[in-house]
Order: structure tokens, then C-alpha cells, then sequence
């Protein structure tokens, strides 16, 4: 074999190296469903499918690794024309795989296939970290903590409360997740180069034996298009992002040891015996910036590319997915292995929060249940709060903060105002359907699970749907070839 070339040495070998083993499998199944396809339309004959399928069998049958790129074929579809020819005992020449297939149309159904089953598995992962969190949330539901907004004590709130609310993020990341896969799992295969053929195929014969759920409707679509390629990156760059915004709030609770650091996620120190640094959250948010780093490049390539079939907006951003891909399973693992381990430690105490301030809003809110307008009722709780922290505040200086603003303040509205500065429990006593209130939480995580589990039904179809296709492919490949 003479030399690589330049072009050979510096990017067609290391994309085959890099690519061959998620699309070498893909393309011999998907070669198993157009071979019964022609075979059943009568485009080849029987005895010549036969072969084929008996060929392709032997080639799905073999785990050994593949050859490595020497130059005396281009890239995996290539590759697989010449072992099937071997596995069939044909000259290349002979083959009749790709009658009325294109490498165009293969490789956007392959493409298909394999970002559908990735992202079933990322999917799983979200469904399992997201009903983590409500179990965490429902178990944590009156550990009373401080809610923070732009970095500054805002008022109360638990932590089952921030975690629900986590979890509905979640939820929304399930159902567009479980939307990406029905957008995907349509098939391109028939549409050969971009303009179909005029032989007699039956493209949704493959789809079915594929488990694809129909057809692209446009045959220049299905070559050109790349939303769905978009949609994925995209996804998981607001997903990963939002569970990193999580990974920092968490970095602060573990700091304020208002929760434990899970052992099973922390690094020692190399000098600090003291230390336990639970570094897994700083991964996270790396991890997001990856994905958003994908994200940017599947945008940027399929932005420069034609709307033609074109490797700027197909095949050079697989790499891309499949990455963003696998590193959205294995935060999705991390995020929900945190949280099934989350134990409170040192919440905040009743006297703390009340310090901060946080308290603050809800003794002005008192005041408006007794008749004074919010704006004069937030005016005085102003002043008090210049005046001293709320833990100092009186019946007197209720009083004298409200002089020139509030007329004929009562002593119920007095001792309302300080019930509610010097008692942050209360919020587990709030009946707002969508608050911090204990019974509120729980129900909050009641409705969420509903909704995990309509996900994890479309999930759990899916795969079905993927596995009984597996089998009749099976079954009419093995009949057709005659075993």
C-alpha cells in the first residue's frame, strides 16, 4: 500500500478512526432493511438477496475491530462495500447494497439512528434524576432554608421547594428531549441522493423494519436538512446549563454546610488533610460550557453551510452530537447521584434567617391583610429595617416607623407584622399552590411525577416500538435469506 496522502493522513484517517465504530454497525443493519426491500419489490432477485443478507449477517455476527485506514478505501461506507463483497464472495462490481441508495440518503439515516438511540439513553438519565429530585424535594419539604435573588438573602424558602422546582425544569428537559426523538425518528432512506429514484422501492418498508415512525415528506429535506441536528446540540446545551446553574447553587449550600458534601463525590486535598472538595460540582459546570462549546459549532457549521447536502451541516457535526451526547448522560448520572445523596446538615436557624432580612417581605405583606396599602406598608417596614435588624423590632418602634404613613395602625396589625419578621417557619404554612408551603411541595411534587411518568411511557413505547422492529427485521432477513 503506497503512502498516505496529506488529505488521507490528516483527515480521512482520523474520521474513519473516529467514526467507524458508531456507524459501521448502523449501516449493516440498515443495509439488512434495504436488502429485504429490494428483495421483496423483486429489484434483485431472490437468490442475489439472499446472498446478500447472508453476507451482511456474517458481518453483523463479527466483533473484531475494524481494519485500520490504509487508503485502499475512502471511509466506512466504503469500508462496508468492501467486506460485504468478501462476506458474500462477490467482486465489489457484484453488489447491489446501494441500488437505489445513496451515501447521502445512508448517512442521514444512520445519522438518525444513532443520535435516536443516544438519546433515549439521555433521556432515561433525566427521567431518573428528575424523580431523584422530587424524592428529595418531598423528603426535604419543611427544612426551612434563605432564598437568595442576585446574591443576596431574599426571603425563605426549603429546600424541597428549590428542588422542585429543579424538577420541573426537568420535566420540560424530559418532554422536549422525548420530542427531539419523534423529530428524529422519521426515516431519509429512499430519497438516495436528493431526488429519489425511479426504480420501485418501498422506503416506508425500511422505515418499518428500521423503527422509524414514518418518512421525511421532502427527498431534499431529507439529505439537506439540519434542524434536528440543531435541535439536539441546542438541547443539550440549555439542559446541561440549567443543571449547572443547580451545581452552583449547590456549591454554596454545601459552603454554609446547610447540607452534608456527599462523600462519593468529593477529591482530598494534597496537602489539606481537613479538605474534601466536591469538585463533581465544578465538573458540572465545565460540562455545561462543553456542551454550550457543541452547541456553538453544530450552529456555526450548519450556518456556513448550503442548503444542499453538504458535510458542514451533516457529517462533520456527528462528532459534535455524539460527543454532547455522552457527556449529557454522564451529567445527568452525576446531578442525580448528588442529589439522592443530599442530607441537610446545618440549615440555616430561625434566628439567622431572621437576621438576614429575609423576613422582611412578609411583615410588610401582614400589614396589607390589615387594610394599609402595600406601598406605605413596604415604606414602613424601611424604616424599621434601618433601624435594626427585625429581631429588635417593637410594638413602640412599629409605631413610630409608621408615623406620617399609616393612620390608625392597629395593635392586631402591629403584632401581626412581628409575628411575621421573627418567624420564617411560616412559610411552610403558605397555601400558594405553587409556594414554599410544606402541603404546597408536596403536592407540587405529586403533579410532576405525573408527568415524568407520560415521559417515561413515550420512553418506554419507544423502545418497544425499536425492539419488536429489531425482531421482525430479524425474522424476515434470516426467511429471505433462506436460513
Amino acid at each position: 500500500m503506497s503512502e498516505l496522502t496529506t488529505y488521507q493522513r490528516y483527515h480521512l484517517a482520523p474520521t474513519y478512526h473516529h467514526h467507524v465504530g458508531h456507524l459501521y454497525p448502523a449501516m449493516v443493519r440498515a443495509s439488512q432493511a434495504h436488502v429485504v426491500m429490494l428483495t421483496e419489490q423483486g429489484l434483485i432477485p431472490a437468490e442475489r438477496g439472499a446472498r446478500l443478507l447472508r453476507g451482511l449477517a456474517t458481518l453483523r455476527a463479527d466483533d473484531s475491530p475494524a481494519p485500520a485506514f490504509d487508503g485502499s478505501f475512502e471511509d466506512t461506507y466504503y469500508l462496508l462495500e468492501s467486506t460485504l463483497a468478501q462476506a458474500c464472495g462477490l467482486p465489489a462490481s457484484e453488489l447491489d447494497v446501494q441500488m437505489a441508495r445513496s451515501r447521502n440518503d445512508l448517512d442521514a439515516g444512520v445519522f438518525r439512528m444513532l443520535l435516536r438511540d443516544q438519546l433515549l439513553g439521555v433521556l432515561e438519565r433525566v427521567l431518573v434524576t428528575g424523580v431523584t429530585a422530587l424524592d428529595v424535594a418531598d423528603r426535604y419539604a419543611d427544612v426551612v432554608i434563605t432564598g437568595y435573588t442576585h446574591r443576596r438573602p431574599a426571603q425563605p424558602t426549603t429546600i424541597g421547594h428549590a428542588l422542585a422546582g429543579y424538577a420541573e425544569a426537568l420535566a420540560g428537559e424530559a418532554a422536549a428531549y422525548a420530542d427531539v426523538i419523534d423529530q428524529l425518528n422519521v426515516s431519509p432512506l429512499g430519497s438516495c441522493a436528493f431526488a429519489g429514484t425511479d426504480l420501485d422501492i418501498a422506503p416506508a418498508r425500511v422505515a418499518e423494519l428500521l423503527g422509524f415512525d414514518g418518512l421525511v415528506t421532502n427527498s431534499y429535506e431529507a439529505v439537506a436538512g439540519a434542524d434536528h441536528l440543531v435541535r439536539v446540540g441546542t438541547l443539550n446545551a440549555q439542559a446541561l446549563a440549567t443543571g449547572a446553574r443547580l451545581a452552583r447553587t449547590l456549591m454554596d449550600w454545601l459552603t454554609w454546610q446547610w447540607v452534608a458534601t456527599p462523600g462519593d463525590f468529593t477529591q482530598g486535598s494534597s496537602i489539606m488533610p481537613q479538605k474534601r472538595n466536591p469538585v463533581v460540582l465544578e465538573h458540572l459546570v465545565s460540562m455545561a460550557g462543553a456542551s454550550a462549546a457543541d452547541a456553538a459549532s453544530v450552529l456555526n457549521n450548519v450556518g456556513a453551510a448550503w442548503w444542499e447536502d453538504s458535510n458542514n451541516a451533516t457529517t462533520d457535526v456527528q462528532v459534535r452530537l455524539w460527543d454532547s451526547n455522552d457527556r449529557a448522560d454522564r451529567f445527568f448520572a452525576l446531578v442525580g447521584g448528588f442529589l439522592a445523596e443530599l442530607e441537610p446538615l446545618h440549615p440555616p436557624t430561625r434566628e439567622e434567617i431572621v437576621a438576614s432580612g429575609a423576613t422582611t417581605t412578609a411583615a410588610a405583606d401582614a400589614l396589607t391583610r390589615h387594610g394599609v396599602p402595600f406601598r406605605a406598608a413596604h415604606s414602613v417596614v424601611g424604616r424599621l429595617v434601618r433601624a435594626g435588624a427585625p429581631g429588635t423590632w417593637t410594638a413602640d418602634g412599629v409605631r413610630a416607623a409608621a408615623d406620617g404613613l399609616v393612620d390608625g395602625l392597629t395593635d392586631d396589625a402591629v403584632a401581626d407584622l412581628i409575628a411575621a419578621a421573627v418567624d420564617p417557619d411560616l412559610v411552610l404554612d403558605r397555601a400558594q399552590v405553587d409556594g414554599p408551603g410544606a402541603a404546597a411541595v408536596r403536592a407540587q411534587v405529586a403533579t410532576l411525577r405525573v408527568a415524568f411518568t407520560g415521559v417515561a411511557d413515550r420512553l418506554a413505547a419507544t423502545r418497544d416500538r425499536l425492539a419488536r422492529a429489531d425482531e421482525a427485521l430479524d425474522a424476515v432477513a434470516a426467511e429471505v435469506a433462506g436460513r
